[in-house]
C-alpha cells in the first residue's frame, strides 16, 4: 500500500503543478493557481500519516516506509525549487514573461549555484532522518528496525556524495573560455573593482581620439594645440 501512494502523491503532484500552471497562466487566474500550487504539500502529509497508520496496525518497518521518508525529504529539501523553475518558464511560454535566466556556468557564480542545490539536499537528508528517528522511536526496541537504519544512512551518503560534487566548483571553478560571452563581463568587473579601465576599451578610446584628431584637425580643442615660440612668431 505505502509503494502505491508514494506513486500516486508523485502523480499528484505533477498533476497539481500542471493543474496550478494552466489556471495561472491560461485561464488567467492567477489566485486559483496560486491555491492549486499550495496544495502541493498536502500530498506529503498524506503520505506520512498512511505511513504512520501502517505502522500502528502492526506492520514491520521495511524499505516501503524507509522510501516514504526519503521521498518526503527530497519533496521538502528540492520541491519549492522545482515548482519556481517551471512556474517561471510556464510565465514566459504561456504568459508573454521574460525568459527566465540561466543557471551560471563558470566562476563563483557556478559555486554558489551549486552551493544552493546542495543546501535543498542538506535539508532533505534531515527531515528524513528526522522521520526515521520518529519512526524508530515509534516501534520500540522490539521490532527490527534495521531497513530504516539503512535507509537513513543512505540518505547521508547522498548528501555527502552532493556535498563533494558542490564543493569540488569551489576548489577547481570552472573558467569560461576565452571567446566567450562570460569572459568579457568578467575581466570588465575586475578592472572595475581595481579601478582599472580594460585594455581593449582603453585602446578603443586613443584610436577614436587620434582619428578624430587626424580627420578633423579644426576641430581639435584650442588647448591641445601648442602654442608658437619666439622664433616661430619672429619669422
Amino acid at each position: 500500500m505505502i509503494v502505491t501512494l508514494i506513486v500516486l502523491c508523485e502523480v499528484g503532484f505533477w498533476v497539481l503543478l500542471a493543474a496550478g500552471l494552466a489556471t495561472r497562466y491560461l485561464l488567467k487566474m492567477p489566485r486559483a493557481g496560486l491555491a492549486l500550487l499550495l496544495c502541493e504539500p498536502l500530498l506529503e502529509v498524506v503520505l506520512l500519516v498512511a505511513t504512520a497508520i501502517d505502522l500502528k496496525n502492526g506492520a514491520d518497518p521495511s524499505w516501503k516506509h524507509g522510501l516514504a521518508a526519503l521521498y518526503i525529504g527530497y519533496t521538502v529539501g528540492h520541491g519549492h525549487r522545482t515548482v519556481k523553475w517551471l512556474d517561471g518558464h510556464a510565465a514566459h511560454r504561456l504568459g508573454g514573461g521574460p525568459r527566465p535566466p540561466k543557471p551560471p556556468q563558470y566562476g563563483k557564480a557556478r559555486a554558489r549555484y551549486e552551493g544552493r542545490i546542495w543546501l535543498g539536499t542538506l535539508v532533505g537528508g534531515a527531515v528524513a532522518t528526522v522521520l526515521l528517528l520518529a519512526a524508530m522511536a515509534y516501534v520500540g526496541g522490539d521490532g527490527d528496525t534495521s531497513s530504516l537504519k539503512a535507509w537513513m544512512y543512505g540518505a547521508w551518503r547522498a548528501v555527502g556524495i552532493h556535498g563533494v560534487i558542490a564543493l569540488s566548483y569551489v576548489i577547481w571553478p570552472r573558467k569560461a573560455p576565452a571567446g566567450s560571452g562570460e569572459a568579457v563581463p568578467a575581466a570588465r568587473a575586475e578592472g572595475a573593482r581595481a579601478g582599472e579601465e580594460p585594455a581593449g576599451e582603453a585602446r578603443a578610446g586613443e584610436e577614436r581620439a587620434s582619428a578624430l584628431a587626424a580627420r578633423d584637425p579644426q576641430h581639435v580643442p584650442d588647448l591641445a594645440v601648442r602654442r608658437p615660440g619666439k622664433d616661430e612668431e619672429q619669422v
